[in-house]
């Protein structure tokens, strides 16, 4: 299963049916992605999903803001080479080494991802640039 795969899987419940490209539905889209259909996606408050996941974890951590402790708060690898993955996964254009940009670009990619699939996901969220 693709690492953005089971982020979705993690948030929505569900397995994804095929770890089909996660990049591959444009920002905006409500297409599925990885085999979790908008509609039922569409149910899932990812907010109240991950502060619940939050609140259990020993850890303080801030999933809003950091793809870190996103990772964390849903029991995925957070290290750098799986951050790296996942990049590569969603097609990351950047410079690989320059690891604030690229934390920075996948939790804005990840959470927009998440949107694009009809997740309900705080307007905060979606209006960070």
């Amino acid at each position: 299963m693709s690492i953005f795969g089971s982020i979705l899987s993690k948030i929505f419940g569900s397995k994804p049916a095929a770890a089909a490209p996660a990049g591959g539905a444009p920002a905006g889209s409500h297409e599925a992605v990885a085999g979790v259909p908008a509609d039922a996606a569409a149910k899932v408050d990812i907010a109240a999903v991950l502060d619940e996941l939050n609140e259990k974890n020993p850890e303080v951590l801030d999933w809003r803001v950091s793809i870190v402790d996103l990772l964390k708060v849903l029991g995925i690898d957070s290290s750098l080479a799986n951050r790296k993955a996942l990049a590569a996964e969603l097609k990351y254009d950047g410079d690989g080494s320059d690891s604030a940009k690229m934390n920075i670009w996948l939790h804005e990619k990840v959470i927009a991802l998440v949107a694009a699939n009809g997740g309900k996901v705080p307007a905060d969220l979606l209006a960070k640039k």
